[in-house]
């Protein structure tokens, strides 16, 4: 693969300056300067509806199963019309707008008119409202944003959470299906409005460091924290990224793209490079989930990208697919100049095969990247922008991004500083201290390694959560953010995820959640097989210890040796944060919440259920 022709797009060439402190630290710089970039997300469209007005800025799919589009001058127009009525209702950084609902033209149309008039938004997961029986974290979120306005897109679909919150007597709007029994406004009143001065006046009036939104975490050691990310935050961001990579500012991008924008992935960095640079947004509807992917690849059987964002999950659901209909690979390579993983390691298996779909289609690799970051640095901080040819490289510093690598335990600790770092969680000024460290660095607790230790420029590696990490009873360290994806790559395609069990146990376990599509092939079971037939499956579970076995002869020891696997039928829960809507797993409260299983793995005498590796 390394000689291989690879498809060239304009890439910025690193350069990078570094400093050993006394206290063992590292200190690494960009050598790029930070360009200026604008003030807010608001300058931006107002300068393509002006440049492009009749290019679409945003589509999705119609009732009738075709494309609604808007263009920049309409999203010009409509977003100074809702943002004049969401003055007119007195909202503003005290009374923000709060959104329960998904990725639409609607939701993202109600963001820009928001945020561009100075009134901070607060999008949800709606699976928080969907899948969640207690509604705790939306309660939580409500009494930290208290909103003057909450948006739902259908109204018969939220009507559970729209009864079981005091939302203090915010207005709710809707864009379909009224909600049953109670006052609430249809979106088209705000966008029928018509725009004042008072619309110019409190762009004008917009700092850059107001806050832009609220976005919660996924409360992996707790319940959400509602990170303030401001407009500097953003627009910084998006500078950096086409710094990094001029390809963008070259080839405005075509995205066709899922991912969540109550997450900094995708409402940050995907919707953000859309208009920094004036491309087009297709909202896919689908996702990486049975019965949803299916709409994901019918849209992009349809629609050629220029570059693709996702999360590994996302790419082991997709790649079966591409290898399977060429109809879809020969449409989703055309145009692709840039294919990205982020929010979690992408195992090197599936790495591989997306090379090989690539070359074989269209006769050239695809550069492919990653970078780092969190919804605290809204969300980059480090990136790829060279070529690479495995997967696990997050990169090296952003232009005006400071980075230190600290000494904690048995890693380097990344922080960072820069102007894309939070200021800090909404009402929390105790978890704003704690995040960061004595110089003024926020604390990612992630831990990072040099690719290579005598050339910083060739980018920095991912070496697992600085929390995640535990001891076997021998007092060997295993690192789960690194083996993890290893040993799903060493049984592919027979694990969507696992989680590493051994904290002060002999050797390491795992729990796993079986890739539906790739254990049914290998079972030859039928497109119907539950869970538990899956799991029952001979073909399947000696596949999986035979592919562990394999990896265990050339793994150096017990830090990365599995002796036994438990596949799980239960999938990852929400409510009890085992995973996000974007399809990051928790390890720690997954582990706790399934404390049982991991006992059975530790048996003296495990039970059938359990696969035993050699």
């Amino acid at each position: 693969m390394a000689i291989a022709p690879i498809r060239r797009i304009n890439l910025a060439k690193p350069s990078i300056g570094m400093e050993t402190l006394a206290d063992g630290s590292v200190l690494l710089t960009n050598g790029d300067p930070l360009r200026a970039y604008e003030t807010q997300w608001g300058d931006m469209l107002r300068r393509w509806a002006a440049e492009r007005p009749g290019k679409t800025y945003l589509a999705e799919r119609d009732a009738a199963g075709g494309w609604r589009k808007v263009t920049y001058a309409e999203a010009r127009t409509i977003c100074d019309s809702m943002s004049q009525a969401l003055l007119d209702r007195g909202l503003g950084p005290e009374r923000p707008v709060m959104l329960l609902s998904g990725n639409s033209i609607d939701h993202g149309l109600l963001s820009l008119a928001a945020m561009q008039v100075g009134i901070p938004v607060a999008p949800v997961s709606p699976a928080y409202s969907l899948m969640s029986r207690d509604f705790a974290k939306v309660k939580l979120i409500n009494e930290l944003v208290k909103p003057g306005l909450v948006y739902v897109a259908g109204g018969g679909m939220f009507e559970k959470v729209l009864n079981a919150v005091d939302f203090g007597g915010a207005e709710i709007l809707y864009s379909e299906d009224a909600p049953p029994g109670r006052d609430a406004t249809q979106i088209g009143e705000l966008q029928g409005t018509a725009a004042t001065g008072a619309v110019d006046a409190a762009f004008a009036a917009v700092d850059p460091d107001s806050a832009a939104k609220y976005l919660f975490t996924s409360g992996s050691t707790g319940m959400p924290k509602g990170v303030i990310n401001t407009h500097r935050m953003l627009c910084a961001n998006q500078q950096m990224n086409i710094q990094q990579i001029p390809f963008y500012a070259e080839v405005p991008p075509v995205l066709v793209d899922w991912l969540p924008w109550n997450h900094t992935f995708g409402g940050n960095f995907c919707q953000g490079l859309v208009l920094k640079t004036g491309g087009t947004f297709y909202v896919d509807e689908g996702k990486p989930a049975p019965g949803l992917i299916e709409k994901t690849v019918a849209n992009l059987r349809e629609i050629s990208p220029t570059a693709h964002y996702n999360v590994p999950v996302g790419y082991g659901m997709l790649v079966p697919y591409l290898e399977q209909d060429q109809e879809l690979r020969e449409t989703f390579f055309r145009d692709l100049g840039f294919i990205f993983y982020a929010a979690a390691a992408l195992s090197q298996d599936l790495w591989r095969r997306l090379e090989k779909l690539a070359l074989d289609t269209v006769g050239e690799r695809i550069v492919m990247a990653s970078a780092f970051g969190s919804t605290e640095s809204a969300p980059m901080i480090t990136a790829t922008h060279w070529i690479i040819d495995h997967a696990g490289n997050v990169g090296v510093p952003a232009p005006g991004v400071e980075v230190k690598l600290a000494p904690v335990a048995e890693k380097m600790e990344i922080r960072g500083k820069g102007p894309t770092i939070t200021p800090g969680y909404l009402g929390r000024p105790d978890l704003t201290r704690a995040a960061f460290d004595e110089d003024g660095f926020f604390r990612f607790g992630d831990g990072m390694r040099f690719e290579d230790p005598d050339d910083p420029a060739k980018g920095l590696l991912f070496d697992g959560r600085v929390t995640e990490d535990f001891k076997l009873d021998t007092g060997t360290w295993v690192h789960p953010g690194v083996l993890r994806p290893d040993l799903i790559a060493a049984a592919a395609p027979a694990i969507q995820d696992a989680v590493v069990c051994g904290h002060d146990k002999p050797f390491i376990g795992l729990l796993v959640w079986p890739n539906s599509v790739g254990c049914r092939e290998i079972g030859g079971l039928a497109e119907d097989a539950s869970p538990d037939d899956i799991a029952a499956s001979s073909a399947v579970r000696d596949f999986i210890a035979g592919k562990l076995a394999a990896h265990n002869k050339e793994a150096g020891g017990s830090s990365r040796s599995v002796k036994r696997v438990l596949l799980m039928t239960e999938p990852p829960q929400i409510d009890a944060n085992e995973i996000t809507d974007k399809g990051y797993v928790n390890q720690r409260a997954t582990l706790d919440r399934r404390a049982d299983l991991v006992a059975k793995l530790y048996e003296a005498r495990p039970g059938d259920d359990v696969i035993q590796v050699a």
